[in-house]
């Protein structure tokens, strides 16, 4: 047994590629024999795996489900009791059709067969037209043959790729690419509570499907059907996952090939941990904020994508949030503690990002204010979170989360003493120093300014003045988070004002010196 069909719906027994009989009735020489369905014509769709000429009245015994099975009846002639016999014998062997050739035998169909058939929905085929029982055989066993090869070729073509993307370190978002490529169809990867984690396909098709995320979520753990196809993901007896083909246009067998197959590797990569070590939920969060605050996504773009992850959107209040430091696993526990909702994400330098998702109703000041509470434990006196204004409207909750980044940007490396939440009116000058850091112009102005203390060996200067200026110029507040004397501290800014040429009591000089080391500061971080 695989990995992935450990946990599989038992109900769904496997098939291999198969024409169903509606399709072999369409063929050209089937045509020719001018066929009419007689009885059982709700069971057209059934697989047709083999097809079967046989006249001998207890045929049943010889099959093994899904033939198609061809006679003339001619040892059934003259006897009811054999024909009801002989239909019932097929329904129990799993029979696809039965096909009858009218002729001396039986020249009209037969009531009894008809009959029989009807009551227990095994498709009964006449045809009106002699036909050479042989060439239908030829015709549907080398289609059938061919397409059972091709569907073993595409599925070991899928397990080739997709073992090479996992031992090459690929992330989830490549095997999933890899997979709708091969599918033709919107891939969605899903949890069991049907929250999307991600999704593979051309961008229309699989907006199509999020924007009916509910509707289809409702349906995911039923039958499967019209090109919907899906694949339990788990292991050891355990489920954690789906894996969706949605609107797959080939026949089902091949598609659950290809589901099975693509099942198999993303439980192996989940198994390694994939090439980035989050979970498939981090990996979804992270995807969907980096592509809110990056802009490249519209945001009316993204709405789907975040109903289907399980955000609430409308007639809520977004909340952007960045915490730098903290770890999303103990975001994620705070927020179900304090009952709120929101995606969290970690960022690419360590900070990680929070969108909550609030009621209109909801105070999301104070809900902040408790959140960074929370956060602030001995461990962690001085976390801070760095909040943008409250938005109501979706689209502007990309402009949000790059106002929060930009605010937890600004204080990093800020004075001690930091409110547990701040905001844009609280970073001042340092703001807009992080705005600008990358100014050719604000970089010399920074190096022209501290060029007496940008030498080897003077990082302790470097670290007194930078103390000196953020507590506002207080010695004794500086000597006492440095842990010297007040005459060791004077000695240091009196080295300090002879390397930088400058008057620290001054307050132009100290100022422009101050925006200097913000700048300096600002382009190392």
């Amino acid at each position: 047994m695989t990995m992935a069909s450990e946990s599989r719906d038992t109900s769904w027994r496997p098939a291999e590629p198969a024409l169903s009989v509606r399709q072999v009735l369409t063929l050209e020489r089937v045509l020719a024999g001018e066929p009419e369905v007689v009885a059982g014509a709700d069971g057209l769709d059934r697989a047709v795996r083999w097809v079967h000429v046989a006249e001998a009245a207890d045929v049943g015994v010889m099959l093994s489900g899904g033939e198609m099975v061809l006679t003339t009846g001619v040892l059934l002639a003259g006897d009811e009791a054999k024909q009801a016999a002989y239909i019932q014998s097929l329904h129990r062997a799993e029979a696809a059709a039965v096909v009858l050739g009218l002729g001396r035998a039986f020249p009209t169909p037969p009531e009894v067969m008809r009959r029989a058939a009807e009551r227990c929905g095994l498709p009964l085929v006449v045809l009106h037209r002699p036909f050479p029982f042989a060439e239908l055989t030829e015709e549907v066993q080398s289609r059938l043959v061919r397409r059972k090869f091709a569907a073993v070729s595409l599925s070991e073509a899928v397990r080739t790729s997709l073992t090479a993307l996992i031992t090459s370190g690929a992330p989830l978002q490549r095997l999933l690419d890899e997979v709708a490529q091969h599918s033709g169809c919107p891939v969605v990867l899903t949890n069991l509570a049907h929250r999307v984690l991600a999704t593979a396909g051309e961008r229309p098709a699989v907006d199509d499907v999020l924007r009916d995320w509910e509707r289809i979520a409702r349906q995911a753990g039923g039958s499967e059907g019209d090109g919907w196809v899906r694949a339990e993901l788990g292991g050891r007896g355990e489920r954690w996952g789906r894996l969706l083909l949605c609107g797959y246009r080939g026949d089902s067998a091949t598609g659950r090939l290809l589901a099975d197959r693509a099942a198999e590797a993303l439980v192996l990569h989940r198994m390694l941990g994939g090439a980035s070590g989050r979970t498939w939920e981090e990996q979804s969060a992270h995807g969907l904020l980096t592509d809110l605050a990056s802009g490249t996504v519209p945001a009316r773009h993204l709405l789907p994508r975040a109903r289907a992850a399980g955000l609430p959107v409308n007639r809520r209040t977004f909340v952007p949030l960045v915490v730098p430091g903290a770890e999303p696993e103990r975001l994620d526990r705070v927020l179900r503690t304090l009952g709120l909702t929101g995606l969290v994400a970690e960022l690419a330098d360590g900070a990680t990002a929070v969108l909550l998702s609030l009621a209109r109703d909801q105070d999301a000041e104070a809900l902040t204010g408790r959140l960074a509470a929370r956060l602030r434990t001995p461990e962690l006196p001085d976390a801070v979170v760095a909040a943008a204004g409250p938005r109501t409207c979706w689209d502007d909750v990309p402009a949000g989360l790059r106002e929060a980044r930009h605010v937890a940007d600004a204080v990093a490396g800020a004075a001690l003493d930091r409110p547990a939440v701040v905001r844009l009116r609280d970073v001042h000058l340092r703001g807009l120093i992080r705005l600008l850091r990358d100014d050719p112009q604000v970089q010399s102005f920074a190096e022209r300014e501290l060029d007496g203390l940008l030498g080897g060996g003077e990082g302790e200067l470097l670290d007194v003045l930078r103390t000196y200026l953020a507590t506002g110029r207080n010695k004794s507040r500086t000597a006492q988070l440095h842990h010297v004397s007040r005459p060791a501290l004077y000695r240091r800014l009196e080295a300090i004002q002879r390397r930088l040429g400058i008057d620290l009591d001054d307050f132009e000089q100290a100022a422009s010196v101050h925006i200097a080391l913000l700048a300096h500061d600002a382009q190392q971080g």
